[in-house]
């Protein structure tokens, strides 16, 4: 037996379960991004980040809500912010 024939033998990729590990990270990715998307607009919305203290401060945070939402990727669970005062009104997402 060749060297060659061994390591065909030796290593067999499975094109199903790479598909699935990719398809995965990319809708993770995807949740990932826009968690992060919503979190920056409350922040601009509040006028600092969360915890931070400042004097241009205008509203603070309140939690979040999860909502679901259908991707091409795949459904992602968003964690909207919610505010004290203001109502949160994404730019990125409709309602």
């Amino acid at each position: 037996m060749s060297k060659k024939s061994i390591v065909k033998k030796l290593v067999k990729v499975n094109e199903e379960e790479v598909k699935s590990f990719l398809k995965q990270q990319v809708k993770d990715s995807v949740e990932v991004t826009l968690n992060t998307m919503l979190d920056a607009e409350a922040d601009a919305m509040c006028g600092a980040k969360r915890y931070e203290r400042s004097p241009d401060r205008t509203d603070f945070r309140a939690g979040h809500y999860d909502r679901k939402l259908q991707t091409t990727s795949g459904e992602v669970e968003l964690h909207v912010p919610k505010l004290r005062k203001l109502t949160f009104e994404s730019q990125i997402i409709d309602r």
